[in-house]
């Protein structure tokens, strides 16, 4: 379980905000931005990490410079909310490539899903795959048509 955010400093939340701006800094300027000598920069990171605050490390990629020009969203809804047929949708559209992100939700659906498609064709069969899930009673879709803002992490 993470650290409380209760435990964080002004320093750690600073340090929270940077790496979550850029990832790729060096320990040396991420300790210049925080105002602190490198080692106990590096200290704190490392406890930050240790507690779960800090999850990992990713690059920022382009989708469609990648080919995957369509990102939709599927609002999903089971035939039943019984917790073994939850957990067994869940662990299986986990193992999707194509599912980037997958929120249980409450209100107007089961599952909320964040897909990537390559094309139209692509994202029909994506579509008609959840449509044609034994446990699936409804889906609605929704496409991407621009995205203004994108932003990592939490607001520190």
């Amino acid at each position: 379980m993470p650290e409380s955010i209760d435990n964080l400093d002004a320093v750690d939340r600073q340090i929270l905000a940077e790496l979550q701006s850029d990832g790729r800094m060096t320990n040396v300027e991420l300790a210049r931005r925080v105002e602190l000598s490198a080692p106990p920069c590096l200290r704190r990171v490392r406890r930050l990490e240790e507690a779960g605050i800090i999850r990992g490390y990713h690059a920022e990629v382009d989708p469609v410079a990648l080919g995957w020009q369509i990102t939709f969203f599927a609002l999903v809804g089971l035939e039943s909310q019984k917790q073994a047929l939850l957990d067994a949708f869940q662990d299986e559209v986990k193992t999707w490539p194509e599912v980037r992100e997958c929120h249980m939700i409450r209100g107007g659906g089961d599952f909320l899903l964040r897909l990537v498609a390559r094309d139209t064709a692509h994202e029909n069969a994506l579509t008609q795959r959840l449509t044609g899930h034994s446990t699936v009673n409804r889906v609605q879709t929704l496409q991407t048509i621009h995205t203004a803002k994108q932003m990592p992490g939490v607001p520190l």
